[in-house]
């Protein structure tokens, strides 16, 4: 698996999974949208540190900057 997800991706996702995950353990979001909510939360919180997206690859987007080439 190559790196399809920018830093900036991954800290944004960092963010929102963290807030997600407060939201739920605070009590705030509960029942079924609770648990989806923990749910997107983990996957955003793996996805940023793996630094790779399923959904990115077929989709065909990329936020990693391009590597540079070496001549």
């Amino acid at each position: 698996m190559k790196k399809n997800m920018g830093g900036a991706d991954r800290i944004i996702r960092i963010i929102i999974a963290v807030v997600l995950g407060y939201l739920y353990f605070s009590g705030t979001l509960s029942g079924t949208l609770g648990i989806v909510a923990l749910v997107v939360g983990i996957v955003f919180l793996l996805t940023s540190l793996v630094g790779y997206c399923g959904l990115y690859s077929i989709f065909g987007i990329r936020t990693c900057p391009a590597p540079k080439a070496e001549n």
